[in-house]
């Protein structure tokens, strides 16, 4: 009978081998649960991509749908409309012809009708140098033009020809000779006129839609477009560009519809520049700059054009991603900074409270007139900032005063003692000094009398009737003349907004003068 094994001996190899058993079973098992959870994370991931093709698929096909439909509208309402358009171009063509031959008494231009009659008569008759003479000079009946300028020109044959040939004067390329200093820039005759005529070329059908201009003038606008581009260079580039031509021309791209992809860039540059026209987030969306707003926005900020990048904000409803009072608060805080360095300045010991005053005003009011136009009372109550106004405008009103001047002395000739006044002898309290006059101090003209801050960025473009690139005294008319943005070093109020045709909004202030471009 043979020797039975020690348990030992079979045991250990045995527990071993289960041991490892167990383990590769493990790893196995968490292998096959790895793989298993990236498969269905792949099928999961493919799932949802189907679903997002599939949305995008139907949605492709609903615009499809939906594209054929306008189409098919558009062809089958072109004729319609075409024959309503000859048959008001014939009417406005035979009225033109008969007044030529009948003998009509002019108009007198002394109310809002007389002033209609007469922008009617040019229209009528296809005068367009004969209309643009007479708007260029009526800048203080503006309000009045803007409401008839459209019912007038309503009555031209060829309303987009005409308005082509009234601005050719001075559009593309100035060629007056002779410029007179007030009526320099007209830039805000020449918008007035292209917003008027938005309205005069919508289909009367399809609406704003489709404008109805012939391909010639389409063309002829495009012409000028590439001429006002290529004197671009001429201006001085895109930097020294006055901001009445870069209005004019943005507008001008927008009334007839002939933005270019390619030019997007230039756009962007262009109203970048003069941001702080009320208008410009508006135009902005026009041409196309919807996707860059972000962009936009971030390098107003940059600059110190924090109220500018809150008018954008609300156009393109970025609200939440730029909130406003935090823009405008920090905006009050470089104001407050750039007031203290000039109280600071040396130079400017004699007027700096002044002018201190002024800019630190000017900053609050352009954001109390923010606050009032978006509703931000609540997050930012405007009190505290008009009350600071209010002494703000104290110290300017103290400073404005003339200071007391000193009697003049007279010498007599016998002794060289003092002579009294002329007259003192008709006041018995007639005061006589006994000391020498003070000398006078004359500044010598070779030294600045008005600080010049360093501006954050390239100086703006010069204004409307302006021939220089200073800031008007009122920056709070947001006028043709309006001023430059406002930023540390010039804080002036924010332009006013304007109501243009095809959704442009009005957001003019009742506490602010009322001008044209608002």
């Amino acid at each position: 009978m043979g020797s039975i094994a020690d348990p030992g001996e079979l045991t250990q190899p045995s527990f071993d081998e289960f041991q490892r058993q167990t383990s590769l079973m493990t790893s196995c098992t968490l292998l096959w649960k790895e793989l298993s959870d990236h498969f269905t994370s792949l099928e999961q991931d493919l799932q949802k991509k189907f679903k997002a093709v599939k949305a995008k698929l139907e949605t492709l096909d609903t615009e499809t749908k939906h594209s054929l439909l306008v189409l098919e509208n558009r062809e089958t309402t072109i004729n319609n409309s075409i024959e309503i358009a000859l048959g008001k171009v014939k009417g406005n063509k035979e009225i033109a012809i008969n007044s030529q031959n009948d003998t009509v008494p002019e108009p007198e231009v002394d109310d809002s009708d007389g002033l209609l009659m007469k922008l009617k008569s040019f229209c009528v008759k296809m005068d367009s140098l004969g209309f643009w003479k007479f708007v260029v000079v009526r800048k203080k009946e503006l309000d009045i033009m803007r409401t008839k300028m459209p019912v007038a020109l309503g009555d031209c044959v060829d309303p987009a020809r005409f308005v082509l040939e009234a601005i050719s004067e001075v559009f593309p390329v100035d060629k007056r000779e002779v410029k007179i200093k007030r009526v320099n820039d007209l830039g805000w005759a020449c918008v007035l006129l292209l917003e008027s005529l938005i309205p005069v070329m919508v289909d009367p059908i399809l609406g704003s839609e489709r404008m109805l201009v012939t391909p010639s003038v389409k063309e002829r606008a495009k012409e000028i477009a590439e001429t006002w581009k290529k004197s671009l260079e001429e201006m001085g580039g895109i930097e020294n560009v006055k901001t009445p031509d870069v209005h004019t021309f943005l507008q001008h791209l927008v009334t007839f519809g002939i933005v270019k992809k390619e030019d997007v860039e230039l756009y962007r540059k262009l109203v970048v520049g003069s941001a702080w026209r009320k208008q410009m987030p508006k135009l902005a969306v026009s041409l196309g700059l919807g996707d860059k707003m972000p962009d936009m926005i971030e390098e107003l900020i940059s600059r110190g054009q924090q109220v500018d990048a809150v008018h954008f904000t609300y156009e393109v409803g970025l609200v939440k991603k730029f909130p406003s009072v935090p823009l405008l608060k920090a905006f009050l805080k470089d104001a407050k900074k750039a007031a203290t360095s000039i109280l600071e300045d040396p130079n400017n010991s004699g007027r700096a409270a002044h002018l201190a005053a002024k800019k630190e005003q000017s900053a609050l009011r352009a954001v109390i007139k923010c606050i009032e136009e978006y509703k931000l009372e609540a997050e930012f109550p405007p009190e505290n900032l008009k009350k600071r106004c209010e002494q703000l405008e104290k110290v300017k009103n103290e400073k404005k005063r003339p200071a007391a001047v000193p009697a003049s002395k007279r010498t007599r000739a016998n002794n060289g003692g003092p002579m009294p006044p002329a007259k003192a002898g008709r006041s018995t309290n007639a005061y006589v000094s006994s000391f020498p006059a003070a000398p006078t101090f004359v500044r010598s003209p070779s030294h600045t009398q008005y600080p010049t801050g360093i501006p954050p960025y390239a100086t703006p473009p010069a204004m409307y009737g302006h021939g220089s690139r200073s800031p008007p005294s009122n920056p709070y008319v947001y006028s043709p003349e309006a001023a430059p943005p406002v930023t540390a070093g010039s804080f002036l109020g924010a332009p006013m907004n304007y109501p243009a045709y095809g959704g442009y909004g009005n957001y003019m202030a009742p506490a602010y003068q009322q001008a044209y471009y608002r």
